[in-house]
């Protein structure tokens, strides 16, 4: 599918529209999107690709319908296991909540700026060597096998290489000044850790452009389906990412969907090689017979393996227990990260970590044994509860009825000692 210059520019246009149109009228003023928000904007945004996709059918045939649609449902699965990685990202910078939104905002421009250069960078390679469709489909082989190794938070630590730099020779601050990138302190300019967040962001999105391009060249070769499957994909996904924030940990086999369909399109694309083969070594230069797999049958396994895999996460016990563990460690780090200032929000947070607390307890023995860092998530809860024993005792917080504390579990976390 090529469509003419105008088509370009409309639709070029028609994404900065959106991307503007999210700043001025829910970026720009700090809050934390309701739950009711962020699915209304999500449906729209979903509504709006799909709604584009219709016109790419009917504009541009079946085939390219079939293509733009693989590829959205593709780009945008491969997005929510991205947020996984922002979302350790400023856990670890500790952004305020109502923050969050335009950090987002930001990877997802520079994750378009970034993929787009990706974009037509791999359609020129791809025009010229065919070669390259056998390096496309191993890099996503290895990448669907990295997939599969297990991983914890460390592997993907915002404190990189880049931001290791920025502290050591300019001048950061320890804390944020609303959503300023820059502060003033003591007559001299610094940065703030805004602006090292954003930084993390886009490093990171550089590193998914590696992945996702490919992938989506594996399903069209056309670089306007490719450009504007990865455009609609990223849009919403700053709201996306508060609709499902609680169930993105539940996901716990979402990695297995995500290697089993890079995995499937990385095959695809080296028998696209070998029936396009012109590399000396291969046949003697000569295509090679293979069957190749047509876009419906891609179509049809990336909806199946998404589905399978998003169900099973839903439904199996082990991702409730994960659900539970994973949100007390949330709720409580929250908690002892805001102000006085949010003593609504304190005290909201603090009930749903008490309530994830029961859940835990009520687990069956064999999950209680699988979780991660017992004894850090105790120490966590502890350290929340006795500040906010604290803070009712000097008339900042109500009266909540916390889980007790047991000797027996103050006397577990002194004898583990501190939590690396």
């Amino acid at each position: 599918m090529n469509p003419p210059m105008y088509v370009w520019i409309g639709t070029v246009v028609l994404i900065a529209a959106l991307l503007a149109f999210d700043f001025f009228f829910h970026v720009r003023k700090a809050h934390i999107p309701t739950l009711k928000e962020a699915a209304f904007w999500s449906a729209i945004y979903v509504g709006i690709a799909i709604l584009f996709g219709f016109a790419v059918w009917i504009f541009g045939g079946h085939q390219a319908g079939a293509e733009y649609f693989a590829g959205y449902v593709t780009e945008k699965a491969l997005s929510v296991d991205n947020l996984f990685v922002f979302l350790i990202i400023m856990s670890s910078f500790k952004v305020p909540r109502a923050d969050q939104q335009k950090v987002l905002l930001f990877g997802i421009v520079f994750s378009l700026f970034a993929r787009t250069g990706f974009i037509f960078l791999g359609a020129a390679i791809l025009d010229r060597f065919a070669w390259a469709f056998y390096i496309f489909g191993l890099i996503l082989i290895v990448t669907a096998g990295n997939m599969l190794r297990s991983e914890g938070e460390d592997e993907h630590d915002a404190d990189n290489f880049i931001i290791r730099l920025a502290r050591k020779f300019f001048r950061t601050t320890d804390y944020y000044d609303g959503d300023k990138l820059f502060t003033v302190v003591n007559g001299k300019r610094m940065l703030t850790p805004m602006l090292l967040v954003m930084v993390a962001i886009g490093g990171t999105d550089i590193l998914f452009a590696l992945d996702s391009i490919p992938a989506i060249f594996g399903l069209t070769q056309s670089t306007f389906i490719v450009f504007t499957a990865t455009a609609f994909s990223l849009m919403g996904l700053r709201q996306l990412y508060f609709l499902i924030d609680g169930l993105l940990d539940r996901l716990i086999y979402l990695s297995y969907g995500l290697a089993a369909i890079l995995a499937f399109i990385g095959v695809k694309l080296i028998l696209h090689a070998l029936h396009e083969n012109n590399v000396p070594f291969i046949n003697g230069g000569e295509p090679v017979n293979v069957v190749e797999i047509d876009i419906a049958t891609s179509l049809i396994f990336i909806v199946a393996a998404l589905t399978v895999t998003i169900v099973a996460s839903l439904v199996s016990p082990k991702g409730k227990a994960q659900t539970a563990v994973n949100n007390a460690r949330h709720h409580a780090e929250n908690y002892l990260n805001l102000g006085y200032e949010d003593a609504a929000n304190r005290e909201t947070t603090y009930a749903k970590l008490v309530k994830e607390m029961a859940n835990i307890s009520l687990m069956p023995k064999k999950y209680r044994d699988e979780i991660d860092d017992q004894d850090e998530l105790m120490e966590l809860f502890i350290r929340a509860r006795e500040t906010h024993d604290r803070q009712v005792a000097e008339g900042h917080g109500s009266r909540f009825p916390g889980l007790p504390i047991t000797q027996a579990e103050r006397d577990a976390v002194q004898q583990s000692g501190p939590t690396a």
